[in-house]
């Protein structure tokens, strides 16, 4: 049972974190009517910086600098729980810190927006692209080489008013931020996630807790999708497998097919002039098998040489 009438909620600021933490909290409420649910936003350092690349603010990959202070905050005891997007979560959680819930995937897809509303093999050659995601700059470079890839930060409003301002003419974004912000009439095309592979749980919010705070783990049951867990298991531990220290474009993306999860997997080079792509089969009940046969699949298949 909960102790507390009173659950104090970690979010970031931007009107997409508020949207994700209101989704979450709107599933949650019909099963805990007598529970005041209060949003308390943290500005990350990943929000006040708004001018460097993410690779120079997170050169390994996972660093989590969209989530470390809310992290610490929950450490603290000054929240009791925090609504994030998966994707900005560390592989390795601080000391003391789980995930008590994995919700329902959104759509994992990334989308092109652009001034012409073509889709990505229709772009005119020179069109300028944004993007500030390493992983979406090699998919581009190699699915589109016409196009002139363009660093771009900013909330996702302001990447699309970017998109088809002077100095951009288009920008590749995540489809569920724009389906969560009701943003969608301006997609130019969905991009296929076994081909434009997005990042470990995109389109996936989770609810992280203290660990062993059993009360709250309950409470959270209502959010759990175990499809969804197995997924972003095997995406989060094929990324883990390539280690703390890996500073290559990397995407993974896992979804079922009955008893068996299909992962996708794609690693570029720093300059993303060379990429892999793999597809690899396995039991839904053993992501982290699927996970260490995909990085096997990796170093069998020429992807060694890009780690090197």
């Amino acid at each position: 049972m909960i102790k507390s009438s009173v659950i104090r909620v970690g979010s970031r600021g931007s009107a997409l974190a508020l949207r994700q933490t209101e989704e979450a909290l709107e599933q949650l409420r019909p099963s805990q009517p007598g529970v005041d649910f209060q949003v308390i936003t943290v500005h990350t350092s990943g929000d006040a910086d708004q001018t460097s690349s993410l690779a120079e603010m997170a050169p390994n990959i996972g660093q989590g600098v969209f989530v470390k202070e809310i992290e610490q905050e929950l450490l603290n005891g000054n929240l009791d729980m925090a609504v994030h997007s998966l994707k900005d979560l560390p592989t390795i959680q601080p000391d003391g810190l789980t995930l008590g819930a994995v919700l329902k995937r959104q759509d994992p897809r990334d989308v092109l927006v652009n001034r012409w509303d073509c889709p990505l093999d229709q772009l005119p050659e020179g069109a300028r692209i944004g993007t500030s995601s390493p992983r979406r700059k090699a998919q581009l470079m190699d699915l589109c080489p016409q196009a002139e890839v363009l660093p771009m930060r900013g909330s996702v409003l302001t990447r699309l008013e970017k998109a088809k301002s002077e100095d951009f003419d288009g920008a590749v974004l995540a489809a569920a931020g724009l389906v969560r912000l009701e943003q969608t009439e301006g997609i130019a095309e969905y991009l296929s996630a076994q081909e434009f592979v997005p990042p470990p749980g995109q389109g996936v919010l989770a609810v992280e807790i203290r660990d062993g705070d059993q009360d709250l783990r309950n409470l959270l049951m209502p959010l759990e999708n175990s499809e969804s867990r197995y997924a972003i298991t095997a995406e989060r531990a094929f990324l883990e497998k390539l280690g703390g220290g890996c500073t290559l474009p990397v995407g993974a993306f896992a979804r079922s097919t009955g008893e068996n999860l299909l992962l996708t997997i794609f690693l570029a080079s720093a300059d993303g002039k060379r990429c892999f792509r793999a597809k690899i089969q396995g039991l839904l009940h053993d992501p982290l098998q699927l996970a260490g046969d995909a990085y096997m699949a990796l170093l069998e298949r020429g992807g060694r040489q890009l780690l090197r």
